[in-house]
């Protein structure tokens, strides 16, 4: 496979793509804080091109190195609501203590402006299971019937934080309770456009996911007949004990193919959730 190149002269960074539309796997760098700016900038142009990326053998980054590494790709922002956050802006995602997403979903997507990144690290992977899967919104929107696509490019749905997840499990569990009444202890609510333009790319996406609520002037039985995302945290892996930590990075406003930016609508007035 041809290297990724970056605008500065002699610097490539090696990904191999591990599935025919999105994923690559990033081989020979060792992340920390301590990386080269211009390889910094190469895997931001990877990450615009494959979607998702991939780093193995990282058995050197702990919470600081994780949290050092996050400032290198921009400013960390802390959750709203979520319990078990570690250090000044890790998340942690334990199975035993509620933190199984298992639906498809978009992070934060209840938020104006959400990420525009995630770095997510494994802690404790079960020996079977436990994979995320990812998929590409921007394909999705391209392969779009036509008259689906122009449907498409004229909503703008309302996302919430307010999501049952206890929707799907299978008998009661106390840790997901008490997860799910803290995660939604402040409800905060916005609108984004259904296809955001990338700004940096130009590319359009769907943005849809568990945070979805309902399409501006539609009921919610219409809307959710429409549905598309980006990834699925698998849970099949039974007992076992899965946690993974996550830092995310500020993202900007949603903007619409018509121009028009996401907007908040709940709670009126915002935290500063920027990590100091």
């Amino acid at each position: 496979m041809q290297p990724i190149t970056n605008p500065v002269p002699d610097i490539a960074i090696d990904v191999l793509p591990v599935s025919g539309r999105i994923g690559g796997e990033v081989q020979g760098v060792r992340l920390g804080a301590d990386l080269d700016e211009a390889i910094v900038a190469a895997l931001k142009l990877a990450l615009n091109r494959h979607k998702v990326l991939f780093f193995r053998d990282q058995h050197h980054l702990d919470d600081a190195a994780h949290q050092a590494f996050g400032r290198r790709w921009g400013q960390p922002t802390i959750h709203p609501t979520a319990p078990a956050q570690v250090g000044d802006f890790l998340l942690e995602l334990d199975s035993r203590h509620g933190g199984k997403a298992n639906v498809w979903h978009t992070d934060l997507t209840f938020m104006a402006s959400y990420p525009s990144a995630s770095i997510l690290r494994a802690v404790t992977i079960p020996p079977a299971g436990g994979d995320t899967v990812w998929a590409n919104t921007v394909e999705a929107y391209e392969r779009l019937p036509d008259p689906l696509r122009v449907l498409a490019d004229t909503l703008r749905a309302v996302h919430s934080n307010d999501y049952d997840y206890a929707a799907n499990q299978t008998e009661p569990e106390e840790g997901t309770d008490r997860y799910q009444a803290e995660f939604i202890s402040t409800v905060y609510e916005a609108e984004h456009p259904l296809v955001r333009v990338h700004p940096e790319t130009g590319e359009r996406a769907l943005v849809l996911g568990a945070f979805f609520k309902q399409f501006v002037g539609l009921g919610t039985s219409e809307s959710r007949r429409l549905y598309a995302t980006q990834h699925y945290a698998i849970d099949d892996y039974g007992d076992a004990k899965r946690v993974v930590r996550r830092v995310t990075i500020e993202g900007d406003a949603t903007i619409g193919i018509d121009g028009r930016s996401g907007r908040q609508i709940r709670p009126e007035k915002l935290p500063d959730l920027r990590a100091v």
